[in-house]
């Protein structure tokens, strides 16, 4: 049997202590949140936020983004359904409008929220009532309308003929489409299709030829607005799985074809912070040079917050 140890308590005597003045802190005192007077501009609420971690990243973001307007260089939005499903559409309208944000990309369903609430001013069904019976999906405008429009123009890519069919309407809610918006300012929105994965897979008029020829239209779209993005900034809004990875290929494919992208400012904005934004937008594209943020919390909250930072820097 090997001898039992035995543990004594650790003295604490002729330990080495030096002056806390001496020491680096990471916070100080100066970089502590002021309290915010009643009836103040949203410029100085900004003051007020501490300059620490996450108050300090939004600081920079905006200033990021505004900067890189100025210069004439590219700002480029990719974003997940959930942010047209939260009211987030206006913002991004106005954003699109000014032309401080020079392309959109989407996942498929945002093709479907941006045409529902433009068409009928309502979305997002509730999936649990519905699902049981079979009805998840169903609604026949959102089917038909959206199908035809891609069906008719692939080439046009999935974005720009959707946002075409809108602005042409007279839809009673179309002020609210960010698809419209962008056809209408002429501002690229590439739609990114996962087949199967839209409530459009299930309708009948849904033409998989034409939708597969309109989605990697807009890849290839998305690739040429990707070349650009030298010191320019690419925020990925809520797409947890499948903006990252287009974004990750098209960033490789346009490297390989000799375009300089470098010292680019990426940003993942989500309510929870995931493997493949943090990797494929936060961590790989700006190795070496550049910058990435991840701001973390609701899309309702934070959304409002950059923009405002945004529009006051403007």
């Amino acid at each position: 049997m090997p001898k039992k140890k035995t543990f004594k308590p650790l003295s604490l005597k002729g330990i080495k202590t030096y002056p806390i003045k001496s020491r680096k802190s990471k916070v100080s005192v100066d970089d502590f949140a002021k309290l915010p007077k009643k009836g103040g501009t949203v410029a100085e609420f900004f003051d007020c936020m501490p300059r620490i971690l996450g108050a300090e990243n939004l600081r920079e973001v905006a200033d990021a983004v505004v900067r890189t307007h100025k210069a004439g260089r590219t700002v480029v939005l990719g974003m997940g359904a959930h942010v047209i499903k939260v009211g987030l559409g206006p913002m991004i309208i106005d954003l699109i409008e000014r032309g401080v944000i020079d392309a959109v990309a989407m996942n498929g369903a945002c093709v479907v929220h941006d045409f529902e609430a433009a068409y009928v001013g309502c979305t997002s069904e509730d999936v649990d009532a519905e699902i049981g019976g079979g009805t998840f999906g169903m609604a026949e405008e959102t089917g038909k309308l959206l199908n035809r429009a891609i069906k008719k123009s692939p080439e046009k890519g999935l974005g720009r003929s959707v946002g075409e069919m809108i602005a042409k309407s007279r839809f009673e809610f179309k002020e609210n489409s960010i698809l419209a918006a962008a056809a209408r300012c002429d501002v690229p929105v590439t739609v990114h299709v996962a087949l199967g994965t839209d409530i459009l897979h299930i309708h009948p008029q849904m033409d998989a030829a034409a939708t597969g020829v309109a989605s990697m239209q807009d890849f290839k779209l998305f690739a040429s607005v990707v070349s650009t993005l030298d010191r320019g900034v690419y925020i990925n809004l809520g797409s947890a799985v499948l903006l990252p990875e287009i974004f990750l290929k098209a960033l490789t494919l346009v490297r390989n074809k000799g375009h300089k992208v470098k010292n680019l400012t990426t940003v993942n904005m989500d309510f929870i912070q995931h493997y493949r934004p943090t990797t494929n937008v936060v961590r790989r594209p700006t190795q070496g040079s550049g910058k990435g943020y991840a701001l973390t919390g609701h899309h309702e909250i934070m959304v409002p917050l950059l923009y405002a930072a945004i529009i006051e820097r403007l």
